[in-house]
């Protein structure tokens, strides 16, 4: 047991002493198994500490949006707005697709530099050079 390990050790066994780990939520149960094989072994600490902090992983996040935006495309009646609810849906689908949730994917830049190149070539057309 190196020296953090020890101090952690004493720290919970003076916090039990003094009966501040009693009547906790889910005392006497077993902790609940969680699957981390997904996970790098390495990271398994940060995970679980982000995880209890309420921190989601963007893949994660960017699947949350993506089901709100299905639930408003099912409720919207108007066809403006149910048009611009699947607009938004393609875009997250492909920025998850594509990036994985790490910011723009090729298809999203490149959907991003044509719309670039179609405002500012019509522009272009009716400005003097």
């Amino acid at each position: 047991m190196d020296l953090i390990d020890q101090l952690a050790e004493q720290h919970i066994q003076r916090a039990i002493e003094r009966g501040e780990l009693s009547n906790l939520a889910g005392e006497g149960k077993p902790i609940p198994h969680e699957d981390l094989s997904m996970v790098p072994e390495h990271l398994r600490a940060g995970y679980r500490l982000l995880k209890g902090a309420g921190y989601l992983p963007p893949e994660l996040e960017a699947l949350r949006e993506i089901k709100d935006v299905e639930a408003l495309i099912a409720r919207a009646e108007d066809p403006g707005e149910r048009s611009r609810h699947l607009r938004r849906l393609r875009l997250l689908e492909t920025r998850l697709s594509e990036g994985r949730g790490h910011g723009l994917g090729d298809a999203v830049q490149q959907q991003y530099m044509d719309r670039l190149a179609e405002t500012f070539g019509e522009r272009g057309e009716s400005d003097p050079e």
